[in-house]
């Protein structure tokens, strides 16, 4: 029996191979390749769509490369995938990042500046931007990924922009940052997460562990 796949996507932008590293860690019998080929990616089992940097040169690398048409392909396909970080804010519909980009359009709902917000800015706890470091996320949803994470368990991030949603009913979890913002998105095969797994410790690679071993129906 062949070993099942996992693929990386592979556009230049995220922590690519230690996100690869990590998934190699909890699943070993596990082939995982990072890649920018859309069959390698179409025909793997799960995929990760990660991303760091500046929207606008991710949404332009996606679409330089069709990775718009994959990564909406996989979606369709029923099979499991994960969104990191940028790849999750690639997901909704408009960032309002570099004066503006069209985005996915997936979810519906837009990414927003902290340093933008009202109430961020008259938070008394006198809060920098970017939001680097660790932060509790409270689960939102009854999710196959949260499996064996304690609720309001720590995560880490490095983000300046979040996800505001237009339906919060596929909002899996929240945090605090002077303003409750969200930091994951489930629907269907999709699960999203504005942290970083790979840099989250005991929680983020049981969150890989649980991905791995998700058959993508929720």
């Amino acid at each position: 029996m062949s070993k099942k796949k996992l693929a990386v996507i592979d556009y230049g932008m995220g922590n690519l191979h230690s996100v690869a590293s990590a998934v190699a860690h909890v699943a070993p019998e596990l082939t995982v390749t990072v890649t920018s080929d859309r069959k390698e990616i179409a025909d793997a089992d799960s995929v990760i769509f990660p991303g760091v940097g500046a929207i606008r040169d991710c949404m332009a690398e996606i679409r330089r490369l069709e990775f718009d048409k994959a990564v909406k392909e996989y979606i369709d396909s029923g099979k499991p995938i994960l969104a990191i970080c940028v790849g999750m804010q690639a997901l909704m519909e408009f960032s309002e990042e570099n004066d503006g980009v069209e985005c996915l359009g997936v979810f519906k709902g837009q990414v927003k500046n902290f340093a933008n917000n009202s109430q961020f800015q008259q938070s008394s706890e006198r809060l920098k931007v970017p939001h680097m470091g660790w932060n509790n996320v409270e689960h939102r949803l009854d999710h196959p990924l949260w499996d064996g994470i304690e609720n309001n368990g720590r995560f880490y991030f490095v983000h300046s922009y979040y996800v505001e949603l237009a339906d919060t009913a596929c909002q899996a979890g929240t945090s605090d940052y002077g303003l409750t913002f969200t930091t994951n998105i489930a629907s269907g095969n999709v699960f999203a997460a504005q942290f970083h797994p790979e840099k989250s410790h005991t929680n983020g690679l049981k969150l890989l562990e649980n991905f791995v071993s998700w058959d993508g129906k929720f």
